[in-house]
């Protein structure tokens, strides 16, 4: 079965399998380059990475709208929780959370995370396995040399990889990434959405994976 994969812009996504929707860190609101608007989300689930704006971005307000299920670390569910969210899926990494399409799991990820001054628990990456595809999306991190582990682990098909330095890996440590996880696919997140960002990723080349530069609004479909 194929997974439709939607690139929302920044480091945002929505997943699906025709039956089945995820949107995974949908910040809409105030991104630049976002085409999509909150409204026009549709989806079960929302899986978020961390505790910042631009990853955290319209979740309550779309989990909200769809009745969908918050997973993400304890932090952030207790503060979606006290926003009105009626159904959360607490998790930290190294755990797996079963779902009617597969799992889901968090990984680690080395960043910070918090929200209006509020500590919102571990930065994480998550893994989302569904239609037969598994999809890891690395979050806001820098290099560690346990993606390998991670890329064992799970048999990763696509990997969402962030590449636009500064605040995260740039472009040839997410190549590195890359080869340290061996996915079919990679796709470079996390740049061009503003001026500190870079805005030029050609040096994300890692070898023996193929990679797809998406831009916001783009669907891709693997399988």
């Amino acid at each position: 079965m194929p997974l439709d994969i939607t690139f929302l812009g920044h480091a945002g996504f929505l997943l699906s399998d025709g039956s089945h929707t995820i949107a995974i860190d949908p910040f809409l609101t105030d991104n630049p380059v976002a085409v999509h608007k909150p409204a026009d989300i549709t989806c079960d689930y929302i899986a978020l990475t961390h505790g910042h704006a631009d990853h955290m971005g319209d979740s309550v307000r779309i989990a909200k709208a769809n009745d969908a299920t918050i997973v993400a670390a304890f932090e952030i569910c207790n503060y979606a929780g006290s926003q009105g969210v009626s159904k959360v899926e607490p998790g930290n990494p190294g755990g797996k959370i079963m779902t009617p399409f597969g799992f889901i799991a968090l990984t680690q990820a080395f960043h910070s995370s918090s929200y209006d001054g509020v500590y919102m628990g571990m930065p994480c990456g998550v893994i989302v396995n569904m239609a037969g595809v598994t999809f890891y999306h690395c979050g806001d991190t820098c290099l560690f040399s346990d993606m390998k582990l991670i890329g064992e682990m799970y048999g990763v098909d696509v990997a969402a990889i962030p590449a636009g330095d500064r605040f995260t890996m740039g472009p040839e440590q997410a190549a590195k990434a890359a080869e340290f996880i061996k996915p079919k696919v990679a796709i470079p997140i996390h740049w061009g959405t503003w001026p500190l960002l870079t805005n030029d990723v050609s040096g994300f080349a890692p070898a023996g994976v193929e990679v797809k530069t998406m831009q916001a609004g783009d669907t891709y479909r693997h399988g």
